[in-house]
């Protein structure tokens, strides 16, 4: 694609300088604490732990579509493994940065891996994470032998990739469950949402790989039809996404119960109705829902890209409004105005120091796939077939 290197250029840049601004927010954050972040004691997640269902669900879904080509043997995405792999290797950490940030006291992630209580969602979420992380770097490891010519990699490939694919799913569906076994958050509270978030992660998955196939790799003869398989399958994700997102906000309506109608009605026509209708549904579902009915678009690498950026602002601002409108109703009657002060409040929006660390985090992704695929040995050679 002749439009290649200019793209390129371009995310080079904006990740340098997006990092360059995160470097701001980490020194506040270290330094300061969260004596700059808008939430508090009130709204105790902001959207730092918006991004990490963000992030971590690109992670897993790229998983997902890695293990296409070195689990499945689909030779139709032969090359397209190690490049989803990558983008899994470098959401991963940026997921993991992300909700760090929102630790109050970081230093004391030991606990979780020396005194852990296995019976809590949290804890097997920090333990299948780490594992997930050994089990993504394994394999790129024997990928990168694979494509060296080192036969013997292949089967143990394959069963690291059966495992990632396993984790991939759980953890997707963890995040789901760390928010449903809330039993006083009613509009999370439901068991549609751990079945929900591996979808999620799909979706995510397929949106990242029409950017990276359509922006960043050489065209070949697989690249069209990998494309259009790639959108086909996206458009009915995406479908199945609006499914989703019908049954919860009706049923929330119908059902009229003051907590989770209040969350959807903040939504829909409260002060995050703007994202929700301009970003998440137009932008988002109704946009690459449109272009990706005609098979010109499906095959189109720039628009491709495109689509699939579109996508990814949708699910992030999806991600926030799963979190920011439920946090944002008083438990109790009169709560709001019986203690006033810094960080006592429920009219939560993201301060800029926040912004900057979510920026500086995306940027710092974005370069480590970019120097990945520039400066990586392995994504020089052809694939070896992992499937005979």
């Amino acid at each position: 694609m002749k439009s290649e290197p200019n793209i390129k250029k371009i995310i080079y840049l904006l990740g340098a300088a997006a990092f360059a601004f995160g470097l701001w927010g980490f020194y506040l954050r270290f330094f300061v604490g969260e004596r700059m972040v808008n939430y508090g004691s009130y709204v105790v997640w902001g959207l730092w732990v918006a991004m990490y269902l963000f992030y971590g669900g690109i992670s897993t879904g790229s998983m997902m579509i890695a293990s296409l080509e070195y689990l499945f043997g689909m030779r139709l995405f032969k090359g397209s493994g190690k490049i989803a792999l990558w983008g899994a290797v470098v959401t991963m950490p940026a997921a993991l940065v992300t909700i760090a940030m929102d630790l109050g006291h970081m230093e004391r992630i030991w606990k979780v891996f020396f005194q852990p209580n296995l019976f809590s969602v949290m804890a097997q979420l920090v333990w299948g994470y780490s594992i997930f992380m050994a089990v993504l770097l394994a394999a790129l490891w024997l990928v990168i032998r694979l494509e060296s010519g080192k036969q013997d990699a292949r089967p143990w490939l394959r069963f690291v990739m059966g495992i990632g694919l396993f984790l991939s799913i759980f953890l997707s569906g963890g995040v789901g469950a760390l928010l449903g076994v809330n039993a006083s958050r009613e509009a999370w509270h439901t068991a549609m949402l751990p079945a929900q978030f591996p979808v999620f992660s799909l979706l995510s998955g397929c949106a990242l790989m029409l950017i990276l196939l359509g922006w960043f790799t050489p065209a070949d003869e697989k690249r069209a039809q990998q494309l259009r398989v790639l959108s086909i399958g996206l458009l009915i994700l995406l479908m199945v996404k609006a499914y989703y997102l019908w049954v919860d906000y009706s049923q929330a309506l119908y059902a009229g119960t003051p907590v989770a109608s209040e969350a959807v009605s903040l939504v829909l026509f409260g002060r995050f109705g703007w994202a929700f209708w301009l970003l998440q549904l137009g932008l988002g579902m109704l946009f690459p829902i449109v272009f990706l009915l005609f098979t010109r678009f499906q095959q189109n690498p720039f628009w491709s890209g495109v689509l699939g950026v579109a996508v990814l602002v949708g699910i992030a601002v999806a991600r926030a409004n799963i979190i920011f409108p439920m946090l944002s109703i008083p438990e109790l009657e009169g709560l709001a105005h019986a203690f006033t002060g810094p960080h006592l409040n429920y009219d939560y929006y993201p301060s800029l120091m926040e912004w900057a660390v979510t920026l500086g985090v995306t940027g710092g992704a974005a370069l480590a796939w970019l120097l990945g695929v520039d400066f990586l040995p392995f994504f020089k050679t052809n694939s070896q077939e992992v499937a005979q």
